[in-house]
């Protein structure tokens, strides 16, 4: 919270036509002790108030003891709470307010035993902004991390809480934080004497120009909260892009979206791409399966039925080939030197088609030359009818 002190009260207090011609800037002061304190406490008070100097290490000392006597209770009592519970959400929650508890009672001390030294009145009031500050940076980044988790906490209820699920948290997300953001802007401005009315009335000759400047950011913020709307893929998924790109989206942000290949490679596409973009998503549909295709030639001559029977039976007896749907052959067209077959299996994910595709074309190959059947291959007869000086 933000004070008047004392002194500046009385001022404006006694003199208020001179305060109402002359404007003044509103100084800070730290919160007043003396306003809660018990009766019994206030003689050792005054006594150390005419020390400073010993004042303001003594309150961080005790400042210090508080913090720690919070932070324990929130150990053995709050923890042994949320350990009851299935979820780690809570357990992060209580971690996480946990953390700011001792940066604010001793900052909280500063500003108390500041009130009592003998400073420049510049610098004092600077020293007290400056630690208001650091108090609003430590609380917005707990802000943050806090709005997260509760996100996590409300998507894990899909009865109760619908709307927020694992593919809306980022929109959630980005919206808290705009929220926690301009939150902290206003009382940015508060802790060091702006007036926020002039910066809200002039917002909309600034938004033009940030519009132009930044159209770019814009559109792929925009981008990102129609993805998030329109739920073309979701974290987790794997897709691919019209450039060729195949990965797993690992990140839906503000700006961009994330993709990791099956190289251990991140790419980054701006949203305004992505939105634009022709993508398969090999994860959508009634369900995250995938059909795998194989295709095979054999010689003309053999026996069709049984090369089908065969095809079947290999992609059976692997053990990631889902059985429901049942895999299949089928015999697709009169090749040019073969007969062309197709295999098709389905498998639980995306990120398992090479290397069952790999085990199912050595599994084949090896099937088909136990039984006899030819893999043709293109080959060509060159007749010669004459030789060059040859009659």
């Amino acid at each position: 919270m933000i004070y008047l002190s004392s002194t500046q009260a009385a001022n404006a207090a006694k003199a208020p036509e001179e305060a109402s011609s002359h404007a003044q800037p509103v100084l800070l002061s730290g919160p007043d002790v003396e306003v809660w304190l018990p009766g019994w406490l206030k003689p050792y008070w005054d006594f150390l108030a005419t020390y400073p100097v010993v004042l303001l290490p003594v309150l961080v000392l005790l400042a210090y003891g508080v913090g720690r006597a919070i932070q324990a209770f929130f150990s053995r009592f709050v923890h042994k709470l949320t350990r009851r519970t299935p979820s780690e959400f809570d357990d992060q929650l209580v971690g996480e307010l946990n953390h700011p508890i001792m940066p604010t009672t001793i900052i909280l001390a500063l500003l108390i035993g500041i009130n009592y030294l003998t400073l420049p009145e510049f610098l004092q009031n600077l020293t007290i902004r400056l630690l208001y500050m650091i108090l609003l940076i430590i609380w917005t980044g707990a802000a943050m991390k806090v709005a997260h988790i509760m996100l996590e906490m409300l998507s894990g209820n899909r009865s109760r809480f619908r709307i927020v699920q694992q593919r809306t948290i980022p929109a959630f997300d980005m919206a808290l934080k705009i929220v926690v953001v301009g939150a902290s802007a206003y009382l940015f401005m508060l802790i060091w004497g702006i007036d926020p009315t002039a910066w809200l009335a002039s917002a909309g000759v600034i938004g033009i120009a940030v519009g132009f400047a930044a159209r770019d950011t814009l559109a792929n913020f925009f981008s990102g909260i129609f993805i998030i709307a329109d739920a073309p893929y979701k974290i987790g998924d794997y897709i691919v892009l019209d450039t060729g790109e195949r990965g797993m989206v690992k990140q839906l942000g503000m700006r961009s979206t994330r993709l990791l290949t099956r190289d251990d490679i991140e790419i980054t596409v701006p949203n305004a791409v992505m939105g634009n973009a022709k993508i398969i998503n090999e994860s959508g549909g009634p369900w995250e399966k995938e059909r795998i295709r194989l295709p095979i030639g054999v010689a003309y001559g053999s026996d069709v039925d049984e090369v089908e029977a065969l095809l079947v039976r290999i992609a059976g007896e692997h053990a990631e080939v889902i059985q429901q749907p049942a895999p299949r052959a089928r015999m697709r067209a009169f090749g040019p030197s073969s007969l062309d077959f197709e295999l098709l299996a389905w498998i639980d994910h995306p990120e398992l088609r090479g290397r069952i595709l790999h085990e199912l074309n050595k599994a084949v190959y090896k099937g088909l030359n136990e039984a006899g059947v030819q893999i043709p291959f293109p080959q060509s007869d060159v007749y010669i009818r004459s030789m060059p000086g040859k009659d």
